[in-house]
């Protein structure tokens, strides 16, 4: 791993531990430097990211150079002893084998600490695969879970069916917004993580943070948010959560090419989930592949750029929309319930988040708004996932909530209906939204 274009060769060519010598004070494995900046702007995720050092190519280009091995020589045998008793590591630029760690992925892993404004991050094959680990590694069998009921289908899966199941980990879900029925389910000494997502899926409730970190604290019990809908706009562990997951796989990657996940929070968790002998993510292998970590690198700086046009056209679209007298649902509208505590939580600059929705009120007209929107106008994909440059929709009932029961959809406020809309940028403002009202117009002459 080539830290710096001054960087000495030994015999091989290969850069070993005195690369780190051009920076006072080396960073632990994962972590990202503190940074130096203003007070004004430690809270700003873009600064944050433009303070970490710059990892240049192996022959000094401006792009990091991609770690593509899976296994990786040593100079002498006895370093392989000390390599796998700790003594020496990638702290210290010793690699032993990609499962464990890999020069590309603890880039990227610095960045996403960077970015949430944590101790450290590590980076995972999938979302999913992030948040499993974190349950995993904070949950002993027989451990308690309370969860928001409007959670990502796969996330209720997770809770409701495999856990259990195989691990005898139960969760019990609340209302997130009714924080005395979330106080009275945390069991104090065996609910182990509260967990929930900064602005849910679908019905983009969004979370009290602070207060709900204060209340699973004050009973011991650790806070995991899951912030894919809303990176820059929140920043949970400057709220006062204790470990922030994503998919990457949407907005960070912003091109639907990659699968990717991170765990982003305290340096002693990431080192306790890659542990040789207890560790989730070193046992369970969701390795991250060098070649996506670096593709990723690179899209991260212009992570605030994309959210703030995701989020001002989001804007705009559901001010309009709520005009033309449709049923929509957007954090940036002031008639929505948590408005004014997203405005309190949110960073300054990079509005309320890129997905809006819209209820049809049943599945039968949400389809045929969606079959105009695509196939009439070209206003976006139906598509599941979110946080591409093209605008995506699905009706979230009968795709991404499809594993929840009809009961489970109804108490987390999926109506039939719903259609969930990540916003693109694609095209001008202008030109896009015509194509909305064409499409709109079509769906009601059908209806009537």
């Amino acid at each position: 791993m080539a830290e710096t274009r001054s960087c000495e060769f030994g015999i091989s060519g290969k850069k070993r531990a005195a690369a780190a010598d051009s920076f006072e004070g080396d960073d632990e494995i994962f972590v990202a430097k503190k940074s130096m900046l203003p007070t004004a702007w430690e809270n700003d995720p873009a600064a944050s990211l433009a303070s970490l050092r710059h990892v240049f190519g192996e022959h000094g280009g401006v792009n990091m150079s991609i770690e593509a091995s899976a296994t990786f020589t040593v100079m002498e045998p006895e370093t392989m002893r000390r390599m796998f008793t700790g003594e020496l590591g990638p702290d210290r630029d010793f690699f032993i084998y990609s499962r464990h760690f890999n020069p590309t992925v603890l880039n990227l892993s610095r960045q996403m600490a960077a970015l949430e404004g944590t101790e450290a991050a590590y980076c995972t094959a999938s979302g999913m695969a992030a948040i499993s680990s974190v349950m995993l590694q904070l949950c002993s069998s027989g451990g308690h879970v309370v969860a928001s009921g409007t959670v990502y289908g796969g996330t209720h899966a997770l809770l409701t069916h495999f856990l259990p199941r195989t691990c005898n980990i139960t969760t019990t879900f609340v209302d997130i917004t009714d924080h005395e029925a979330v106080k009275n389910a945390i069991v104090e000494r065996r609910t182990k993580v509260l967990f929930f997502e900064s602005i849910s899926n679908p019905t983009l409730t969004v979370a009290d943070i602070p207060e709900l970190s204060k209340l699973a604290h004050d009973k011991g019990t650790m806070v995991v948010v899951d912030n894919t809908f809303s990176p820059m706009v929140l920043s949970p562990a400057r709220l006062g959560a204790d470990v922030v997951v994503h998919s990457m796989s949407k907005f960070i990657s912003g091109g639907a090419d990659v699968i990717a996940g991170a765990v982003c929070g305290p340096e002693s968790l990431l080192n306790s989930m890659m542990d040789l002998h207890q560790g989730s993510l070193m046992l369970l292998g969701p390795t991250m592949n060098a070649k996506v970590a670096f593709e990723l690198s690179e899209r991260i700086p212009h992570l605030g750029l994309r959210m703030k046009e995701h989020c001002l056209r989001a804007m705009e679209y559901a001010t309009r929309m709520k005009k033309m007298g449709l049923r929509v649902v957007y954090p940036g509208l002031e008639d929505h319930p948590q408005h004014h505590l997203l405005k309190s939580m949110a960073n300054k600059g990079y509005g309320f988040g890129g997905l809006l929705c819209v209820d049809m009120e049943s599945e039968e007209k949400a389809n045929r708004l969606m079959h105009h929107l695509q196939n009439s106008s070209q206003f976006g994909l139906i598509a599941v996932s979110l946080g591409y440059y093209e605008t995506l929709m699905s009706c979230s009932g009968s795709s991404t909530s499809s594993e929840l029961n009809s009961e489970e959809k109804a108490l987390a406020g999926i109506s039939p209906g719903l259609v969930r809309m990540s916003i693109g940028y694609t095209g001008t403002l202008e030109q896009k939204w015509s194509q909305f009202e064409r499409a709109i117009s079509r769906t009601m002459d059908s209806i009537l």
